[in-house]
């Protein structure tokens, strides 16, 4: 017994637990609800991708929503989790047609963690939220990934939620990624906020909205925690008309 428990120590103390680095494809896409698409498409869309989290925006949950009538009924999140074969979180932002909207996490590695953040707002907009997962990765760290859709009508409103975003952070202890729906271009005050809070861009500037003809970049990724990161890639999908959002792909490689 003393061997082993000898082995043991020895073990953790080489560092086998601990984070190395390691290469993560991270996409974010916002879902317009499913007006236009089922859900076998997008997630066979996504699957092809081959992501490793993905922040996903607009995802009714058991709804009777009367523009998207092919969708009734349909749980989003866990249809495209049973499609992709990844881990599935939801974060509610309102109850709706009978069920939910909110918006939701995939992920290929086990969440070990979630948690809905309520956002602020006025009480004249709807409420908005942030879903963070933790997640442990094959070399046993733990990265935080959070998703979030933020208000659409009021600039200063999305520049009280990037502060607040901001503070719940502060404190993360693990390396952490953000990505979604920000309703803001990259030279707006609220993204502002959030890169000199610390956030790391790792989107390009081409727009993102709407499929069909877009105009302005709305999806963003960011990343912010205390290993390095290395951006080998990122694009922005035009090969599909799933959505009145084109997806942003990032490739990235987490230092030790």
């Amino acid at each position: 017994m003393k061997t082993l428990l000898a082995l043991v120590g020895a073990v953790l103390f080489h560092g086998v637990l601990s984070a190395q680095e390691c290469d993560l494809r991270i996409m974010s896409y916002n879902l317009r609800f499913g007006e236009l698409a089922s859900m076998q498409q997008i997630g066979e869309y996504i699957a092809q991708k081959d992501p490793d989290l993905v922040a996903l925006q607009e995802c009714d949950w058991n709804t009777v929503r009367t523009r998207a009538p092919k969708q009734h009924h349909v749980r989003f999140v866990n249809e495209l989790g049973q499609i992709t074969g990844m881990f599935t979180a939801y974060g509610k932002a309102l109850d709706y047609m009978g069920g939910y909207y909110g918006i939701g996490i995939l992920s290929k590695y086990p969440i070990i963690r979630a948690e809905r953040v309520l956002l602020p707002h006025d009480g004249r907009a709807e409420q908005r939220v942030m879903l963070v997962v933790d997640v442990e990765m094959p070399d046993r760290g733990t990265v935080t990934f959070a998703c979030t859709h933020l208000e659409v009508t009021s600039s200063a409103a999305r520049y009280e939620q990037a502060g607040f975003i901001n503070a719940y952070f502060a404190r993360a202890p693990y390396p952490t990624f953000l990505a979604g729906d920000m309703n803001a271009a990259p030279e707006s005050p609220e993204i502002e906020r959030l890169t000199t809070g610390g956030w790391m861009p790792l989107t390009n500037t081409e727009p993102t909205y709407s499929t069909d003809e877009p105009t302005i970049k709305i999806d963003h990724i960011f990343y912010r925690g205390p290993r390095p990161l290395e951006l080998k890639r990122t694009v922005t999908c035009t090969d599909s008309a799933l959505s009145d959002h084109r997806p942003v792909i990032s490739e990235v490689t987490l230092g030790k």
